[in-house]
C-alpha cells in the first residue's frame, strides 16, 4: 500500500531556520518586502529551503550567506532542533520538515549586519534576547523560541490551520 508522498499527491519540503547570536542579541527578519509573501509581517529566524543535494548545515551557510551577506562556515553552526509543520502549506499539500541551528557571530561577523539591513525576503534587525517573544511570531514559535534561547536541543510538530496553530508537541532531546 502507498503513502501519498510516494504517490507523490504530498510533499516535504527540507528546510532550515536560523538563529544568531551576539552581545545579548538575535538576529531576526521582519517578512516585510515580498508581495502576497506567506509570512507577511511576521518576525522570524534567517532561513529558507534547502537545494537539491545539499546537506542542512550547507544549507545553513548558504542560506545565512544570502540573507544577511555573512559569510560562516559549517562548523560553526550548531544543531539544535528538529520541526514538522504538516501541511503547512495546505494549498501546495506541503509539509514542512525544518532542522533548527543556531550561531554564536564574531564582533566582525556581527559588524558586518547592520541593523535595519533589508534583503529580498524583509529588514534584519539585532533584537534585545528577552524581547524576542513580544514580536509579532507564528503562534508555534512562541513554543519552541524559549529551546532556542537557552540552547536546549527539542523537536516539535505543529499542525496550522488558518495560520493559527491549533495543536503541537514540543519535547526536549536529551544530550549527554
Amino acid at each position: 500500500m502507498t503513502n501519498d508522498f510516494e504517490t507523490g499527491t504530498r510533499k516535504v519540503i527540507p528546510a532550515v531556520l536560523l538563529y544568531a547570536f551576539f552581545d545579548h542579541q538575535l538576529l531576526m527578519i521582519h517578512r516585510n518586502m515580498k508581495a502576497n509573501d506567506f509570512h507577511e509581517g511576521k518576525w522570524n529566524g534567517l532561513g529558507g529551503k534547502l537545494e537539491a543535494g545539499e546537506s542542512f548545515t550547507h544549507a545553513a551557510v548558504r542560506e545565512f550567506l544570502e540573507e544577511s551577506g555573512v559569510v560562516t562556515q559549517t562548523d560553526e553552526w550548531h544543531w539544535l532542533g528538529q520541526l514538522h509543520f504538516p501541511n503547512f502549506k495546505p494549498s501546495r499539500s506541503e509539509d514542512w520538515w525544518v532542522n533548527v541551528f543556531f550561531v554564536q557571530l564574531s564582533e566582525e561577523q556581527a559588524a558586518l549586519v547592520k541593523s535595519e539591513k533589508s534583503n529580498s525576503e524583509g529588514t534584519l534587525h539585532w533584537i534585545p534576547v528577552d524581547q524576542i517573544l513580544s514580536l509579532n511570531l507564528w503562534d508555534g514559535d512562541r513554543y519552541f523560541l524559549p529551546y532556542v534561547l537557552e540552547r536546549k536541543p527539542f523537536q516539535g510538530t505543529f499542525i496550522y490551520e488558518n495560520g493559527s496553530c491549533v495543536r503541537h508537541e514540543i519535547t526536549a532531546i536529551q544530550t549527554r
